[in-house]
């Protein structure tokens, strides 16, 4: 998320007038019936499975998300940043979920926190002053007795200070703090960690983009195992480097390399992307143009066959005026939080044909679609059981699952 209104006084939070926790209603479906589920989301396709909502979390706003699958029990849970701190909750009865308690922020409250998941370890940055990192070992969650509870972080990793989002790299076992200090040696571009020991994390240098832009608001980074085979097998990083995305060859840390750049038209803030799954197309939103410009949602594909001459494939527009945020690949789905939209969920199977069309939704703002930043912030759709972890700025954590056919 770039803008945003928030405060550390939770009071002051501008709910948009929507009524977040609505009386509950045993008569009222989950259900996706008549295009409606839970009584009043909009919705095609998805039902709603549970709601955890900020109050019972302690907390005024929810941001980014993410999930982790215990490998001993196949248990799942949903880590969600919030103003002050990430929630851990345990969805392994999806319409029953439990809150297990909350790893306050590390230093003061911030609407900007961010969470990923490698080797069983939580890995959380925020834009609060002098944050830094937090790591927290999840197996800890495996046996809760007395929930909610207050944890601590295994490891407070220092070396840089407030960061917008992290990146991991499960492949490789590198954690790339993006968006720290534009000041610093890297302008905000990637900070590298080593995180092969999850709870020894060591610094071994960052990347400084020779693009127009080196602060990367958001990045992913891979083994590349693409059509371009000049890159095979090494890391690559695809920034979104607010006015244009860089790509790089980050293998070697002490000599990354800016391999090329790419911008577009109507440049509003180039925020986050996605490759597809056979790693040929890129899928990016740009979160201020819907608001700039004023056309309907945006999402545009870019076809990175040759990543030294990446190149613009086709424009996808949304049926809403929504602003998109986040959007994640599974197979061939694009998952897309979409704010006051909520998710929406694209078939992107014909994409080499540009061809990309909206088989679904679930609309947790249901009060309008227009281009504003409440709504849907993150959405995570890897887990097993098919459940859709849905982190929504106002309304917290909810659970939806595809409708049974």
């Amino acid at each position: 998320m770039l803008l945003g209104c928030s405060s550390d006084d939770d009071s002051n939070i501008d709910l948009g007038g929507i009524d977040i926790d609505p009386p509950t209603d045993p008569n009222v479906s989950n259900l996706c019936e008549n295009g409606i589920a839970g009584g009043i989301y909009p919705c095609s396709g998805f039902d709603l499975v549970a709601r955890v909502p900020l109050n019972v979390m302690g907390a005024g706003e929810a941001n980014d998300s993410w999930g982790w699958t215990d490998p001993l029990d196949g248990k799942e849970y949903a880590l969600i940043g919030l103003n002050n701190g990430t929630a851990f909750i345990d969805i392994s009865t999806p319409d029953a979920p439990i809150y297990l308690g909350k790893l306050p922020t590390a230093t003061v409250n911030s609407p900007w926190r961010d969470v990923k998941v490698y080797q069983n370890h939580a890995f959380i940055v925020s834009e609060a002053p002098g944050h830094g990192m937090q790591v927290f070992d999840l197996t800890r969650l495996r046996d809760i007795a007395n929930p909610p509870q207050t944890f601590d972080a295994d490891k407070h990793f220092t070396d840089f200070g407030s960061a917008h989002n992290i990146v991991i790299n499960e492949d490789s076992g590198f954690a790339y703090a993006v968006g720290t200090d534009r000041l610093g040696t890297y302008q905000g571009g990637p900070v590298f960690i080593n995180i092969q020991d999850p709870k020894n994390p060591i610094a071994e240098g960052g990347f400084l983009s020779t693009g127009d832009r080196a602060y990367s608001h958001d990045a992913q980074v891979i083994n590349y195992q693409g059509p371009d085979g000049d890159y095979t097998g090494q890391e690559i990083l695809i920034g979104s480097n607010e006015i244009e995305i860089v790509i790089a060859d980050i293998t070697d840390k002490n000599n990354p390399i800016t391999i090329s750049t790419v911008k577009y038209s109507d440049v509003g803030y180039t925020h986050q992307g996605w490759f597809t799954e056979d790693m040929k197309y890129f899928i990016l939103g740009d979160e201020t143009d819907e608001q700039e410009v004023g056309f309907n949602t945006r999402t545009i594909i870019f076809d990175f066959t040759d990543l030294d001459t990446p190149k613009e494939h086709f424009t996808y527009t949304g049926p809403t005026p929504a602003i998109d945020h986040n959007g994640y690949v599974k197979g061939d789905t694009f998952y897309l939080a979409n704010y006051r939209a909520g998710v929406r969920v694209i078939d992107i199977s014909d994409i080499g044909n540009k061809n990309i069309t909206e088989i679904g939704f679930f609309d947790t703002y249901p009060t309008n679609d227009s281009a504003s930043f409440e709504g849907v912030w993150n959405v995570y759709p890897y887990f097993e059981s098919g459940n859709i972890l849905i982190s929504d700025i106002e309304r917290g954590l909810l659970l939806i699952h595809a409708s049974a056919p």
